[in-house]
């Protein structure tokens, strides 16, 4: 954890109880919106690859380097 992170957190942890959970809720539905775009990031992927297996089949990529190019995609949002 970045020491700006720890401060944020030392300073939330002095918050009231009603005020951390309205926090702790936003944070979490920020992590859920990334795991969106990753299932739409995998979505448009699957379809890239079933057109280009129709249109070449005989073309192979390794399915990691499809991955490692996806995940890019999407932290770098």
């Amino acid at each position: 954890m970045s020491d700006d992170a720890r401060q944020v957190l030392e300073s939330a942890l002095q918050l009231h109880v009603d005020d951390r959970a309205k926090i702790a809720a936003e944070l979490l539905a920020s992590l859920e919106e990334r795991e969106e775009d990753v299932a739409e990031a995998w979505a448009a992927e699957i379809k890239r690859r079933a057109a280009a297996a129709v249109t070449d089949p005989d073309d192979e990529d390794d399915w990691r380097a499809a991955f490692d190019e996806v995940r890019t995609s999407v932290l770098s949002r």
